[in-house]
């Protein structure tokens, strides 16, 4: 409570991060330090503090518990003035990806007003054509040619300026909806002022964890955080299972408002497949907004079945040029984090322990242990 009434009169720039164990707290039986569980009052206090939170600030939102003694957040979302999402689904053929992705948007998806919009880059075999002429009679899907050289970041920007929704949404091809709120839960975060941009919890078709954030500079640029964890994988303290404030999010799914994707320019067609989504959410966080992803939109995703892996020496020579590209334009951004602790490694395992340490003691005489 004193945490939330102190952040609410300062800007974000006057709170910081020791990191540095400053303070050792005992744990007996029974007490909170253990579990939160262990004593209800202070699930309650906790949900208190949350709501006097929100109605201090003028947000309407509701607040309940979850698993672990933590809570979630959802941000009241008007359903008769929700506003029109684009889906942009760039796609090449593959009609049996697309078919899917595109069947579970409109079957599944209980949020009122989207449309689709597949950017067809070069589309060749007949059944995929015949699948347009017959999903073009839906009003909600409109398809929209793009008939050059694949580059994933202009393929998009090309259907942004087609698309006719408030909200942008980048779709892969290779999506598919599993729950009928995930859009409605996107919105509702994107919708907030503060916000750039919004990512989502993707699984493997297999119900492991493919997606759930991006930590910056793990293994040079960027790495997904849980990836290929079981799902329902609570995370470090809980992360895998709360809404947060990240750097990063895939553009497999990414919701944001048209006139952020707008001010920062879109995605950059320098990077032709790789990295343009940390770049893209590293340039919204520049402009000043959050990037925030959410475990409660959950959808599979059929990772680089449609482009297929790096595996021929052009895709080695394209992607190593772009890891050069993000390290020159990034530089010290990518080993600093701000939502990734100092004292966990940036190689290996994502969260365990650094070793040795990156970060020293400044307490500590040089050479003492």
């Amino acid at each position: 409570d004193l945490a939330l009434r102190c952040i609410e009169r300062i800007p974000r720039s006057q709170i910081g991060h020791i990191p540095h164990v400053l303070y050792h707290w005992r744990a007996l039986p029974g007490s909170t330090a253990l579990a939160t569980d262990e004593k209800d009052y202070a699930k309650s206090a906790a949900e208190r503090a949350l709501r006097s939170h929100f109605e201090r600030v003028g947000m309407r939102a509701e607040v309940s518990g979850i698993v672990g003694g933590y809570h979630r957040v959802r941000y009241s979302l008007d359903m008769a003035l929700a506003p029109l999402v684009s889906l942009i689904v760039p796609t090449r053929d593959r009609l049996d990806l697309l078919r899917v992705c595109v069947s579970s948007i409109l079957e599944r998806t209980r949020y009122p007003n989207f449309e689709i919009v597949i950017a067809d880059n070069q589309s060749r075999e007949a059944e995929t054509l015949s699948y347009f002429e017959e999903i073009r009679c839906d009003p909600r899907v409109r398809i929209v040619a793009y008939d050059r050289p694949f580059n994933f970041s202009a393929i998009n920007n090309f259907a942004a300026t087609q698309a006719q929704g408030e909200i942008i949404g980048l779709v892969n091809n290779d999506i598919e909806v599993i729950h009928a709120e995930w859009l409605e839960e996107m919105v509702s975060h994107a919708l907030r002022p503060d916000v750039g941009a919004v990512g989502a919890m993707l699984y493997y078709p297999d119900d492991r964890i493919q997606h759930a954030g991006v930590i910056v500079g793990y293994q040079g640029v960027a790495g997904h955080a849980y990836q290929g964890k079981p799902r329902n994988t609570p995370g470090q303290l809980g992360r895998a299972r709360l809404v947060q404030e990240l750097s990063c999010v895939t553009a497999a799914c990414l919701l944001m408002r048209a006139e952020v994707y707008a001010a920062v320019g879109g995605l950059d067609e320098g990077l032709q497949i790789a990295f343009n989504d940390v770049d893209f959410c590293l340039r919204i966080r520049r402009a000043g907004y959050r990037i925030v992803w959410t475990p409660f939109a959950e959808l599979y995703h059929h990772e680089s079945a449609s482009r297929g892996y790096e595996d021929s020496p052009e895709k080695l020579a394209r992607f190593h040029r772009e890891i050069a590209f993000m390290q020159e334009r990034w530089s010290d951004t990518l080993l600093h984090d701000p939502a990734y602790n100092p004292n966990l490694a940036l190689d290996g395992d994502l969260f365990a322990l650094a070793w040795p340490p990156r970060v020293a003691y400044p307490f500590r005489a040089s050479g003492s242990q």
